[in-house]
């Protein structure tokens, strides 16, 4: 048997003809970039994430990206965040000329510790970007206190976590701003990059979609220097096709979760300590990957690759201890938690048409690996 790490032709299957009638009608009009289908899919996601407004961007990564520049924040600044993430969340704040300051993780949801935080604030800190990790959202509402206390900005990183709820509240709605990523292997996923920027703020808002268009409030009148960074439209068709069924698949791989931490406990790995399986927190976790820790991960990725199954390592090297970042001064040791992650963490097949079957296969194949 083989099964991919995530199945992108099983979904596509299902909604093939409304997502090429959707792309069609886009075609019909030739109106590519901004315009109608970005706006309605713009007010259809903010709804769905509990915000006033949302400014539909190229990518998550330029989502982050515009959020720092609509702040101002440049040299001389420092941003707050974690190490144990895509390095988009990093390498946003550099590109600004702004200094990443990392704090750990908590071991069990991956997320950043928020009693680490004010140890890390400092004069020249101005944001905070706490990441949702592999859709679980972290413990925002703390991290939203602090950011109230010291005067600083929230910009939650949710690209990995749409539709994760925590104390009521959506990922992405809780900061000044909320980033999400469209990218193809995404919960809701485009048919190339995408993204967008949550706010429940007007002026932020209006200053989102001026940014996004070169700094332009008319055409041709620039009040900022801001970049391309525009959603086409032909990637909002196709994403408000699949908004539709989220939930649904969102729900699904809940379920899968579920059938894979029963299959881990029969198997008497979790017991044995050989695996530790993904702790799904009080809130709603949308489980955009399934990851456990594992003993000899390394060996246990080849093994499973061997058997056909499909898994990846999130993420083998912590950010603080990338060469690009050498010159920020940190050292292995400095996060343990987060380094202790990168050497154990292994994604597992995680998709809403998963079967029992290739569940079964996973778990079995990992039970062999151990003898």
């Amino acid at each position: 048997m083989r099964i991919p790490l995530l199945d992108l032709k099983a979904q596509y299957r299902q909604i093939r003809e409304e997502v090429m009638s959707a792309v069609q009608a886009v075609f019909d009009s030739q109106q590519f970039i901004l315009g109608r289908t970005v706006e309605e899919l713009e007010r259809r996601i903010a709804d769905y994430c509990g915000t006033s407004s949302a400014a539909g961007v190229s990518s998550g990564t330029d989502a982050l990206l515009i959020c720092l520049m609509a702040e101002g924040i440049g040299p001389g600044d420092e941003v707050v965040t974690t190490p144990f993430t895509f390095f988009a969340t990093a390498g946003s704040i550099a590109r600004t000329g702004a200094r990443p300051v990392f704090v750990d993780i908590e071991e069990n949801s991956f997320n950043i510790n928020p009693d680490l935080l004010p140890e890390a604030v400092s004069g020249n800190t101005r944001a905070v970007i706490a990441v949702h990790l592999f859709g679980r959202m972290c413990e925002v509402e703390e991290i939203r206190g602090l950011c109230t206390e010291r005067g600083l900005i929230l910009i939650e990183d949710a690209a990995q976590a749409i539709g994760a709820e925590s104390g009521g509240r959506r990922a992405g709605s809780v900061g000044e701003y909320g980033c999400l990523s469209f990218f193809p292997t995404k919960n809701l996923g485009g048919a190339g990059d995408g993204g967008m920027v949550l706010t429940s703020d007007a002026r932020r808002a209006d200053l989102l979609r001026s940014l996004r268009n070169h700094g332009a409030v008319q055409r041709y009148f620039h009040e900022k220097v801001g970049g391309n960074f525009r959603l086409d439209a032909v990637q909002a068709a196709v994403l408000g096709v699949k908004l539709k069924y989220l939930d649904r698949w969102i729900e699904m791989r809940r379920a899968n979760a579920d059938r894979y931490a029963r299959l881990f406990r029969e198997s008497g790995l979790v017991d044995a300590g050989l695996v530790s399986l993904p702790d799904p927190g009080t809130g709603r976790h949308v489980f955009h990957q399934y990851v456990i820790r594992a003993h000899h991960r390394d060996a246990l990725r080849e093994y499973l690759r061997e058997k056909g199954v499909g898994c990846e390592i999130y993420y083998p090297l912590p950010l603080h201890l990338q060469k690009c970042f050498r010159h920020l001064g940190y050292s292995r040791g400095d996060f343990p938690v987060s380094e202790k992650a990168a050497a154990e963490v292994l994604a597992l097949p995680m998709y809403p048409e998963l079967t029992d079957e290739q569940a079964e296969y996973v778990v079995a194949a990992v039970r062999d690996f151990y003898g």
